[in-house]
């Protein structure tokens, strides 16, 4: 499991002895003393974390297996930094003000989400252009672009009197198009029909006439079902589709994977070879790291602030992080009930109901009881 429970207790006359009164009772270990000593709001900065891993889920695409592997905090996995927890004072100054330190997350993580809505926006716009340009590439012959299936040679070029135009015929009238395009019309070249392409409905037909008589061609082409393409082969135009569209494409992979995942080594200079990162990923990469440690932070200092709060002065309670069995975690609620419920009778009763099948009625939802608890899920990813 990736959920973790971080809790804190009263103190008794050591911290120790707190901690042994729960180790007595609840066969689990202490894998995060260092929350011991550990606002703004926790929703804010995990919607941050949270969107920042999806995005990079979304912007990885057919590696999502590998998205996991590169959601990192301080270089280390999520879980591995979670209880190996330890108060950053570079980043966090302890001796400055609750007030001051919550400031300093504020301002990170903000930054972090103005940041992420900019890049997110540059890559989308990258990604949809990219995207109308693939469906023009890859439509139906009605809409689709035709650079990349004619040619020179099958067109009649430079005729001040005649010209060669493209009809989209549905495959179940290909015996119709070639018993009446010569007839379609006056001054249709005889025999000057070539299939030039099929997709799964239609096919891609040339046809050669005199420009007097494009319009008629058109109308009578309608009225038979057969399409007449408005297409004029120019090289240049052609030309400069195929490379913004190799632009893109390589933009969109540059911004995005470069080769981060593949690990894809190229020569450069003679024998010398180097790696590269996609400029986006390794944006997404650090940012996350930044945005999880500031959140690990943010429930470290709730947890001190709510036992202040709760259990009073001089500061003397136990925080501590539990990893529950997913089959144990009803019993282990009930222990920890138990050994504090004195602390409050209120919080007591609605563990009570929550336990009771009232229908209609979801207590459980209340995330309240005697001891401080807050949840950290590990599990940030939404794949459909």
């Amino acid at each position: 499991m990736t959920e973790f429970w971080l809790i804190s207790a009263p103190g008794e006359k050591t911290c120790q002895q707190t901690w042994d009164k729960i180790m007595t009772n609840v066969q689990f270990w202490r894998i995060g003393e260092s929350f011991q000593r550990a606002v703004m709001s926790f929703d804010a900065v995990h919607s941050v974390v949270k969107k920042v891993a999806q995005y990079m889920a979304d912007v990885l695409e057919d590696s999502r297996d590998k998205v996991q592997e590169n959601l990192l905090a301080n270089g280390v996995d999520l879980v591995t930094y979670v209880t190996r927890f330890q108060w950053d004072m570079a980043k966090y100054p302890i001796k400055q003000s609750l007030k001051n330190i919550s400031e300093i997350v504020s301002k990170q993580v903000s930054q972090i989400d103005n940041d992420l809505k900019a890049r997110a926006s540059a890559y989308n716009n990258l990604k949809g252009n990219l995207q109308n340009l693939e469906r023009k590439n890859a439509g139906s012959l009605l809409s689709r672009s035709l650079a990349d299936i004619v040619k020179k040679e099958n067109f009649v070029l430079d005729s001040e009197y005649l010209i060669t135009m493209l009809v989209v015929v549905p495959k179940t009238n290909y015996a119709d198009w070639q018993h009446t395009y010569e007839t379609l019309s006056e001054m249709v070249v005889p025999r000057s029909t070539n299939l030039l392409f099929e997709d799964q409905d239609s096919g891609l037909f040339t046809v050669t006439l005199f420009r007097k008589a494009i319009d008629d061609f058109r109308l009578k082409a309608r009225e038979n079902k057969f399409t007449v393409r408005d297409f004029q082969y120019n090289e240049e135009e052609m030309k400069a589709d195929k490379e913004e569209m190799t632009r893109l494409s390589t933009d969109k992979k540059k911004q995005a994977v470069g080769m981060l995942l593949h690990q894809c080594w190229i020569f450069v200079t003679g024998s010398c070879m180097c790696r590269l990162q996609g400029p986006l990923v390794r944006w997404l990469k650090v940012n996350f790291s930044e945005a999880f440690i500031a959140w690990i932070h943010i429930k470290a200092l709730r947890v001190f602030v709510e036992s202040v709060l709760r259990y009073g002065l001089p500061v003397n309670f136990q925080a501590m992080l539990l990893q529950p069995n997913k089959k144990n975690m009803k019993k282990l609620r009930e222990v920890l009930n138990d050994l504090y419920k004195h602390l409050d009778s209120s919080a007591a009763a609605i563990i009570d109901q929550s336990a009771m099948d009232i229908p209609g009625l979801n207590l459980s939802q209340q995330e309240y009881y005697p001891y401080v608890y807050y949840k950290i899920d590990c599990n940030l990813l939404d794949f459909k």
